[in-house]
């Protein structure tokens, strides 16, 4: 069983938990995520690390409230215990010998983005860090991307934070003034990350995005999570999640992402009855 030992609302939909796993927080790197289950008949879900803390033994997750199980994993409260919280799984980002690079999160996605900038800029990188949401009433993380980055741009598609536009927006900007990137970094929505990496396409700049596919065992073993990249196979949760962003078929995995829309909404709508009634 592991505790939730700290939890806050970053926004409307949006939540961080802090978990006690002083295994995992051991090994843990960014890049790499965990599956957890709620209670024994629970479904497994993976969740990006979003920190971790080696001292205190903890791990990090930020969730959006989307579906039957994190609408469940909202209702607990600090001093629950889950039932399953394996990790680290996934391959750890690759961020040697990069001196300067951009690292573009939109909406949750900056939840994953984070530990990649963090990482970063403890190892001295200049890191200009470029986020992106729909309104000023959904922003996350900023104060904490202000303390792990060189220069921080912060859009909304509606300019209710000042800056109105989308990341690839200001990306292309800071490119085209002559701003030279080793490697971008983008973590968001496919569409985003498809738009950022043609915009990297043509300077060939090194752009690395992060594909979180449905997931099962999160071994490699079910091929649920196959995603096309140069033309072949991989499994995200074994040879990724992180992938060249110029390689990656989008348009198939935008695709497969839609699949069980219908059956993901009828499961939601189910969940929602069931806690109108306080039954779980």
């Amino acid at each position: 069983m592991y505790r939730i030992l700290k939890k806050r609302v970053l926004n409307p939909s949006v939540i961080l938990l802090a978990i006690e796993a002083p295994l995992i927080a051991s090994k843990a790197q960014p890049g790499q995520f965990i599956i957890l289950r709620i209670n024994e008949t629970g479904e497994r879900i993976p969740l990006t690390i979003a920190d971790y803390d080696r001292e205190l033994g903890t791990v990090t997750i930020i969730f959006q409230v989307v579906g039957a199980t994190t609408k469940l994993l909202a209702q607990m409260r600090e001093g629950d215990m889950l039932a399953d919280f394996v990790g680290p799984l996934g391959t750890a980002s690759d961020l040697d010998g990069i001196k300067k690079a951009a690292v573009i999160g939109g909406g949750v996605g900056c939840a994953i983005a984070y530990p990649q900038a963090k990482e970063l800029f403890r190892r001295g990188t200049s890191v200009d860090v470029i986020t992106g949401f729909r309104n000023k009433d959904l922003i996350i993380l900023n104060e904490e991307f202000k303390k792990v980055s060189t220069r921080y741009f912060c859009t909304t598609d509606d300019g209710s934070n000042g800056k109105k536009g989308f990341v690839s927006d200001v990306l292309k900007a800071l490119i085209d003034e002559g701003t030279q990137y080793d490697a971008v970094i983008a973590i968001g929505p496919l569409i985003m990350m498809k738009v950022v990496s043609e915009v990297t396409r043509p300077y060939h700049i090194k752009t690395i995005i992060s594909m979180n596919p449905i997931m099962i065992d999160g071994t490699g073993m079910c091929g649920g999570c196959r995603v096309t990249v140069g033309g072949e196979t991989k499994f995200a949760c074994v040879d990724g999640p992180d992938f060249d962003g110029h390689l990656v078929d989008f348009d198939e995995a935008i695709r497969r992402s839609k699949m069980y829309a219908g059956q993901e909404r009828e499961r939601s709508n189910h969940m929602d009855c069931r806690l109108m009634k306080g039954v779980q």
